[in-house]
């Protein structure tokens, strides 16, 4: 990349409020003051936990998604496990290998990170660890909160591709990881 006399400045936080602090969400009120000068006094950020999201490779070549009601959007999708880093967990890893057992009862102990991502700079605080978990087998069944309804699928690997392409998988983060971990097998 080339430099430019241009060159992005971070915005200076002068006041910040938590507007709302609940369990399942909180969102923040920050006072900025741009590089140019200009204050803003209600630019709003959803404050919210890291995520893990597994991309599980069984020995028989099927990837393990999950398919489930998600309320915001308001439809049932068909996504790669993963879930909330909690606030006791301090390494990815660890809540990769809880989330995957948890929604589909699956383990695996190889699990590899591909890539730290951020969610989405503008309005969340965010990061998405991929992790492709090989060698995944069952040992549980799930152990989901009263919340979760969810389908475990098995799909074979060389179905994955499709299934992005066509938009039967449309959630962002399991796309960009089915993408990758897809990459990385062939290499």
């Amino acid at each position: 990349m080339s430099e430019m006399n241009n060159a992005p400045q971070p915005w200076k936080i002068r006041k910040s409020d938590m507007v709302v602090d609940e369990k399942w969400y909180k969102l923040r009120r920050d006072e900025v003051e741009l590089p140019n000068g200009h204050v803003m006094d209600d630019y709003y950020v959803s404050v919210r936990p890291n995520v893990v999201l597994i991309f599980p490779l069984t020995e028989d070549g099927h990837v393990i998604f999950v398919r489930q009601y998600k309320h915001a959007a308001g439809g049932i999708f068909i996504e790669l496990p993963g879930g909330v880093i909690d606030e006791h967990e301090d390494i990815p890893l660890e809540a990769a290998r809880r989330e995957l057992l948890e929604e589909t009862g699956y383990t695996s102990e190889v699990m590899e990170p591909l890539l730290e991502v951020i969610d989405n700079p503008t309005k969340d605080t965010n990061r998405i660890y991929y992790f492709l978990a090989r060698n995944a087998h069952k040992i549980a069944e799930q152990d989901l909160d009263v919340s979760e309804h969810i389908e475990v699928l098995k799909v074979p690997l060389q179905e994955v591709e499709h299934l992005v392409m066509s938009g039967q998988v449309n959630v962002s983060g399991s796309i960009a990881l089915c993408l990758l971990a897809l990459r990385k097998l062939v290499a």
